[in-house]
């Protein structure tokens, strides 16, 4: 039986937990196993993975996304330069091959740990057919672990962005001076901050939706609820929205592909 699961904390809600379950079942896949596995500290990691050497992938959630990375044998480009890894692929390999490759692994363990972020691909795979043939500029609200994967996704897309947050941190705006003429010149509105995510569902971000028009797009990573304030005002105005559901879906598709491939990296 070959296990995989979940690492982060607390773990009270897993959409992964049960996609994989039902995935697994309606695909008639018998041997793979999907489990949650709450991990206050990360260096209790190498102690998960003694515990249960049939581990062969790992998805990661809040708060070891960024932390988790110095744990790992290797790292691929997209997930460095996001800085957060959520996807980690388990290797055997014995440790003189390690050696010898120069990746010699956390306490000379004789597996290898592989980090990927899946974050990236969900986002702009389920970004991409909202956008026009057309030059972006863009807001992200929030500039927390959440928006590593979509400023690195609008990076390489080539959309200019500008973060906003509650307190000032580098050239961010402050939500409380954001302007109308902010929102008209900024046509993508990305949401990574919590609000509005049940059961706290009457809250939005504090932005003037009033100069939202129909050529705005409104993403917001949360998917519970399926509509959150900060997209029915949106809507309201007449922008194309979107929430997070179908980028989870992508992502964890995107890593039972990562843990299935038979692709060795250097």
């Amino acid at each position: 039986m070959k296990h995989y699961g979940l690492i982060g904390f607390p773990l009270s809600h897993s959409f992964s937990k049960k996609y994989f379950t039902d995935k697994f079942e309606k695909e008639g896949i018998t041997d793979a196993k999907y489990d949650v596995y709450p991990l206050e500290h990360i260096k209790d990691l190498q102690d998960l993975l003694d515990a249960h050497p049939d581990l062969c992938g790992l998805n990661v959630t809040i708060p070891h996304k960024v932390n988790i990375i110095r744990y790992l044998d290797w790292v691929e480009e997209d997930a460095k330069h996001a800085g957060a890894v959520n996807c980690i692929r388990v290797r055997s390999e014995s440790p003189v091959l390690a050696a010898f490759s120069g990746e010699v692994g956390v306490n000379g363990h004789d597996f290898r740990l592989e980090g990927f972020n899946t974050d990236l691909y969900g986002f702009e795979m389920s970004l991409r057919p909202l956008l026009k043939d057309q030059e972006y500029d863009a807001l992200v609200l929030g500039d927390g672990g959440a928006a590593k994967a979509v400023k690195c996704v609008l990076e390489n897309l080539g959309i200019a962005f500008t973060c906003v947050t509650r307190s000032p941190h580098g050239n961010n705006l402050l939500f409380k001076d954001l302007k109308p003429h902010h929102i008209a010149k900024h046509k993508l509105i990305v949401n990574t901050t919590p609000l509005g995510t049940f059961p706290n569902v009457e809250e939005c971000p504090p932005i003037p939706y009033s100069a939202i028009g129909s050529d705005h797009i409104l993403y917001d990573l949360v998917y519970n609820p399926e509509k959150t304030m900060f997209l029915q005002k949106g809507e309201e105005q007449g922008a194309k929205i979107k929430n997070g559901y179908e980028m989870l879906i992508l992502q964890a598709e995107k890593s039972w592909e990562i843990w299935t491939s038979k692709e060795k990296h250097p």
